[in-house]
């Protein structure tokens, strides 16, 4: 049975999980290893353009901390660690299909902010997406 909830319950839900995926980066990565891939963080590093080494790093152990991401690392040199989503990850997918069919509802292109905007605005650091924004 699903869990009732009350207006400032639920924007009380939705503000945590915005939390989770909030920032720049997190949501292209998980887009990333959705459908059960596999990822290298070379991969990771190629696929994400504009991501620097150290943003990537910080990112990923966010969100394996919060249990979305699960790393493997094996015991060889060169070292080689793989990024999945776990399962609780991956059903996000649904979620954010939903979204973006919601998103082209608005019927024409989504305007993407002009480049560098986010650059500028946040100093190149990670911020938080406050719903509503």
């Amino acid at each position: 049975m699903r869990k009732a909830y009350t207006p400032e319950t639920a924007a009380a839900g939705v503000e945590e999980a915005f939390q989770l995926l909030g920032g720049r980066w997190k949501l292209v990565i998980l887009f990333q290893l959705f459908g059960g891939k596999v990822r290298r963080y070379s991969d990771l590093e190629r696929l994400v353009p504009g991501i620097s080494q150290k943003m990537l790093a910080q990112q990923l152990r966010r969100l394996e901390a919060d249990g979305l991401v699960s790393r493997t690392v094996y015991p060889q040199v060169p070292p080689k660690v793989e990024y999945r989503l776990t399962e609780w990850g991956q059903s996000l997918c649904p979620a954010l299909d939903a979204l973006l069919t919601w998103a082209e509802r608005k019927g024409g292109p989504l305007d993407p902010a002009p480049p560098g905007a986010v650059e500028e605005a946040g100093g190149g650091q990670d911020e938080e997406v406050a719903p509503g924004r």
